[in-house]
């Protein structure tokens, strides 16, 4: 929904935050962090944006 209404606004550039990387089983998964970004990269090229261009950041 935040991606969509940025779009929507204009906005150009995008970083997604991937939270609760820490909680995750073993703490920061980069299995489970390239999933999520595959699954939001797919989004998020619905909506218009370039994935590639999109930073993805793990954060707590």
């Amino acid at each position: 929904e935040h991606a969509l209404l940025a779009f929507t606004l204009g906005v150009k550039q995008l970083i997604v935050g991937v939270n609760k990387m820490d909680s995750t089983e073993p703490p920061y998964s980069e299995p489970r962090f390239e999933e999520i970004k595959k699954e939001v990269s797919s989004y998020i090229k619905k909506i218009g944006y370039n994935p590639a261009a999109v930073a993805f950041v793990p954060i707590s």
